[in-house]
């Protein structure tokens, strides 16, 4: 054939058909970053995700670096109670997964997902260096408790503080639904082979996020704790940087997928041309629907979409009327969409019930960066002579993660594969499932610790003393442990499924949408605190989560939860159950 030069200029012209040539050149319209068709040979695959994975781990590294010991610090230096440190905490983690719909959109309709990475990953550095400013110079930090005395944070404190920490949920939010998804595309859909690895990416992916928050929640919580809140947030702004540098050492490897417009405007013109046609039947065959004579589809960036037979209110806008077909203009979107156009809307609203689901199982998750280390603070920390913080106990949902991502991957995946007969051994929809049923056990496990520390403080009368009690914060060990179980099915399998059953050109978007459950489940977390301790806290009592945790009632909050995941997960079975995966051409 020559040159790959020469192989290129040919596919340029027409001269060879990406589906029909000899597989030299990805069959899923990826392009280099120029624009040009690439070669399978040097782009993309296994050999481009070095510098993605190294990416995502600094940069998460960076993330819990401030996430994890978060609460410590609200608590700790800008002196706040412990509710109102935990709502700020799961309030801030919610508008981090907010805020990837902001790049999610950007990425799908306008800059491509490489360069909504690079400008949001700059924001995110420089709320890095804020946060870091704001713990260094004396005037941003309160003054040090007197006794019991803690003075508050002035307004100006705060708002240094909170304009760098808002900066950080705007650069995580942005880069977020982008880089699982621009890794993913390093994988031709078309090829077989390339698919399984893919299936595999998200696992070693989830793999390269906890090999960041492992270093966090233990090396990073010690430093700071025990040297310095601002060497504390400068290491992770440091490795911030680092993972800038990575992502755009890989540039020439890379594999790059055209943004196909904006999908939020799609969906409107679906939404306009049916109820403009609302008058008009629809055909019991679906061909007569209109769709391009090409073999491409009309969205850049996207293959065609078979037609299904649901949601048929939906069809009338593909419905070519007498006007149109006398004129011959099919191009105004607005009165006349294509039948892939309408399948895009479709499957976000098949995809909807099994969203919904993942918005509990992320109110639970937050549990780890709030309650669980609250629960902790009034444990024993000792471990011989050394003092573990209770923040750093999170390390172990990173350990659980991390030995069942090679687990899953390497035994449970080729054993259910022989099973099932499935390419990646059990579908997206089971492994979720075994996700949020591992959740129950969670919340069950910490409220049985919980049950056991408040009858060590009722014997040894310190209910009233507002003290640690001698039980080791070791028992907390199967909690943090089951939740990390949880996360390798569930969250995983979040991935996998919302971004090989969304439409080619709202990958970002439905990656975004599945980041979304954890920012409702933030915010769901900050609600159900709000709730209870309104409702427990009327008559003058303690209620359950006092700043005393020693006369509250802990585990009452950790059995709702529990019950509202049994809950959630009789639902989701459900829905599992009825919903339809998409059809590509």
């Amino acid at each position: 054939m020559g040159t790959h030069e020469e192989e290129r200029l040919l596919l340029e012209d027409g001269l060879i058909v990406e589906s029909e040539s000899n597989g030299l050149y990805t069959g899923d319209g990826s392009v280099d970053i120029k624009g040009n068709p690439v070669l399978k040979s040097n782009t993309g695959n296994w050999r481009a995700c070095p510098f993605i994975l190294g990416t995502e781990c600094c940069e998460r590294l960076a993330y819990y670096g401030i996430a994890t010991n978060l609460v410590s610090y609200l608590t700790k230096k800008l002196n706040q109670g412990n509710v109102s440190a935990a709502r700020n905490v799961t309030t801030w983690q919610g508008t981090c997964y907010l805020t990837p719909l902001i790049g999610a959109v950007l990425a799908d309709a306008y800059w491509g997902r490489y360069w909504t990475i690079a400008a949001f990953s700059t924001l995110y550095f420089i709320g890095m260096g804020t946060l870091t400013l704001s713990a260094t110079i004396p005037m941003f930090i309160p003054p040090e408790c007197i006794d019991s005395v803690c003075p508050s944070a002035t307004p100006a404190q705060y708002a240094v503080f909170f304009f760098g920490l808002y900066l950080i949920a705007l650069g995580t939010g942005g880069i977020k639904p982008c880089v699982s998804s621009f890794g993913a595309d390093q994988f031709d859909d078309t090829d077989s082979g390339e698919r399984v690895k893919k299936g595999s990416f998200f696992n070693w992916f989830y793999f390269s996020i906890n090999i960041g928050a492992l270093v966090s929640s233990s090396l990073i919580v010690w430093i700071q704790d025990n040297a310095g809140w601002g060497l504390g947030f400068g290491i992770p702004a440091l490795f911030m940087g680092i993972a800038i540098a990575s992502f755009f050492s890989g540039t020439p490897l890379y594999r790059f997928q055209k943004p196909g417009g904006s999908p939020l405007t799609r969906m409107c013109q679906v939404l306009v041309a049916s109820c403009r046609k609302w008058n008009l039947a629809i055909p019991n065959d679906s061909t007569l629907l209109y769709e391009t004579q090409d073999k491409s589809s009309a969205i850049e960036g996207s293959r065609k979409l078979l037609h299904t037979d649901e949601l048929q209110c939906l069809d009338r806008a593909a419905i070519i009327s007498d006007h149109e077909t006398k004129t011959g203009d099919y191009s105004n979107p607005w009165k006349l969409c294509t039948v892939t156009q309408i399948e895009e809307l479709k499957i976000l609203i098949r995809m909807f019930p099994i969203w919904a689901t993942g918005i509990v199982f992320s109110a639970v998750y937050a549990q780890m960066s709030t309650m669980f280390v609250e629960q902790g603070m009034v444990m024993d920390t000792s471990a011989g002579p050394i003092t573990i913080p209770a923040a750093s106990l999170s390390s172990f949902d990173v350990i659980s993660v991390i030995f069942w991502v090679p687990v899953y991957d390497k035994i449970l995946v080729p054993f259910a594969r022989k099973l099932t007969g499935k390419e990646r051994g059990f579908s997206e929809l089971q492994r979720m499932g075994i996700g949020l049923f591992i959740s129950v056990l969670c919340m069950s496990a910490a409220a049985i610790v919980e049950i056991q520390r408040l009858r060590i403080a009722r014997e040894l009368g310190l209910v009233n003393e507002g003290v640690a009690v001698p039980m080791s914060i070791f028992w907390q060990v199967p909690q943090y442990f089951l939740l990390g179980a949880a996360e390798v099915f569930t969250f995983i399998g979040q991935l996998e499924f919302f971004y090989d059953q969304s439409p080619d050109a709202m990958r970002s978007l439905c990656s975004a949408l599945s980041l979304l459950t954890t920012s409702l489940g933030n915010y769901l977390s900050s609600f159900i605190l709000t709730v209870v301790t309104w409702q427990t806290t009327r008559g003058g009592k303690k209620g359950w989560i006092p700043d005393n945790l020693n006369e509250g009632r802990l585990d009452n909050f950790f059995w709702l939860l529990a019950g509202l995941s049994f809950a959630n997960m009789a639902v989701y079975v459900f829905c599992a159950k009825m919903y339809k995966s998409k059809k590509a051409s």
